[in-house]
């Protein structure tokens, strides 16, 4: 049964994002904002049918916390999940993306359209400084910098690999940088059909202030982010119906949760 609706979801999840991209294809002529309602009622149907079908839910910890825009996110990133359930969260979010996501026919244009910062990571030195002028242009309309600190998908318990990208941003913005932790790779895991019942939280933790030394900041995000989603791995395992959890994952998060 739980392999059933896992497979009822995929085909609903795709098809739904078809007709999201394909028939809302009229929106790419019109205002940017009125692009970004459907991408928010994109991500809504989309959660909705993972509730309906599998019974995984959402829960967002920690909103109060979050400063007036502009300010930069620094996210956890263990699933695709991630890249359309977090956007509902903010008013209205510029993701950073890597550049090659835009030449996807519909995926491509719609990120162009919702002025996305899009990172072309092989021109090293030059991608840095072109990441931070687009964010800054994107932040000067009010909007929030939301990047992936690791850059691509780590499975929960994973050793952390921050990269370079959510540094140069903070330093370069100099706004307030909130760290937010997730558990979403527990029940959304990369490269597999299974989607597991039971909650995904996203915690939004309490915001890094502006201008702090580089390596206090990068070490403080990253202890944050990280001790933060090892709690929330934790919390899963304790749930009534967990997803599964190799003992590894969980000794290592109680290991990281306990700041050993």
């Amino acid at each position: 049964m739980p392999y059933l609706r896992s497979l009822l979801f995929a085909l609903l999840f795709y098809a739904s994002t078809a007709i999201f991209v394909v028939g809302g294809a009229f929106l790419l002529l019109g205002p940017r904002r009125y692009a970004m309602m459907g991408l928010k009622a994109h991500a809504i149907v989309s959660l909705w049918l993972l509730r309906t079908v599998v019974g995984t839910r959402m829960e967002v910890r920690g909103r109060e916390k979050l400063p007036a825009a502009p300010y930069l996110v620094a996210s956890k990133h263990q699933s695709a999940w991630d890249t359309f359930a977090l956007i509902p969260i903010f008013a209205d979010p510029a993701m950073v993306m890597k550049w090659e996501l835009t030449l996807i026919p519909f995926y491509g244009w719609f990120s162009r359209k919702f002025e996305h910062i899009f990172v072309r990571r092989e021109r090293g030195p030059a991608a840095l400084r072109r990441l931070v002028q687009d964010a800054k242009d994107r932040a000067a309309a009010g909007r929030e910098i939301v990047i992936f600190p690791e850059g691509t998908r780590r499975a929960p318990g994973a050793e952390p690999d921050y990269k370079p990208g959510a540094v140069a941003l903070y330093e370069g913005l100099e706004l307030p940088c909130v760290p937010l932790a997730l558990n979403s790779g527990l029940y959304w895991p990369r490269r597999k059909l299974m989607r597991y019942p039971g909650t995904i939280v996203v915690e939004i933790l309490d915001p890094l202030p502006p201008r702090l030394p580089r390596r206090a900041f990068k070490d403080e995000l990253q202890r944050r982010i990280e001790a933060a989603s090892s709690r929330l791995i934790i919390e899963a395992a304790r749930a009534s119906d967990p997803p599964p959890i190799p003992a590894e994952v969980l000794a290592r998060a109680q290991a990281e949760a306990d700041g050993r």
